[in-house]
């Protein structure tokens, strides 16, 4: 079954971003490639109980087994040696890429306190936007009672294109509820 972002982006999202830029082949038109979810934990060397948690947190939130990162090379400073665990992290693509987008949209972001919106400054210059989540427990797969030790996490949404106005206009058009802007609803018509 395909998902529902995956519908709205090949049914309105291309459209609308075709009308809005003037693009006459297809291929011009920008997509979500792919989405890294990376959580840092510079005492996961010391604490494996810790890092273990983590790791099951991830791949709940992200319906995928995630990799442990280590350190490329020591640092005397931080206590660091080559190959300690530092963190973990996990790339999305296809099918479960477009349903962590629309669980991150309509169910996580909405339950973080205070939300006005997700800043729409962090574009890297070359159209991937990342999103800097300070607590995991936002995602309803967390269950509160079981959390080892609250985390965030950095969400890095990696597009086709490499002009950041082209991708704030794709993630605008998926949903993403930016400051200053209102999201397009998922499953919206084209006007």
């Amino acid at each position: 079954m395909e998902p529902r972002l995956r519908k709205h982006y090949r049914e309105h999202v291309r459209a609308r971003l075709q009308e809005e830029f003037g693009f006459h082949n297809p291929l011009q038109i920008p997509a979500l490639s792919k989405v890294v979810i990376n959580v840092g934990l510079g005492e996961a060397s010391k604490n494996q109980k810790l890092l273990d948690s983590v790791v099951a947190e991830v791949g709940t939130i992200a319906g995928q087994r995630p990799v442990i990162t280590r350190a490329r090379k020591s640092i005397a400073g931080f206590s660091l040696r080559e190959g300690m665990p530092v963190g973990v992290c996990v790339t999305l693509r296809g099918n479960r890429m477009y349903d962590f987008v629309d669980r991150l949209i309509s169910t996580a972001i909405p339950r973080i306190r205070d939300f006005r919106g997700i800043p729409n400054r962090s574009f890297d210059g070359r159209g991937n936007y990342t999103l800097g989540i300070q607590e995991q427990i936002i995602f309803p797969e967390i269950e509160f009672d079981q959390v080892e030790q609250v985390h965030g996490m950095d969400i890095t949404f990696v597009t086709t294109t490499d002009k950041d106005d082209e991708a704030v206009a794709l993630l605008r058009e998926m949903g993403f509820p930016f400051r200053g802007s209102t999201p397009v609803p998922i499953g919206a018509g084209a006007d």
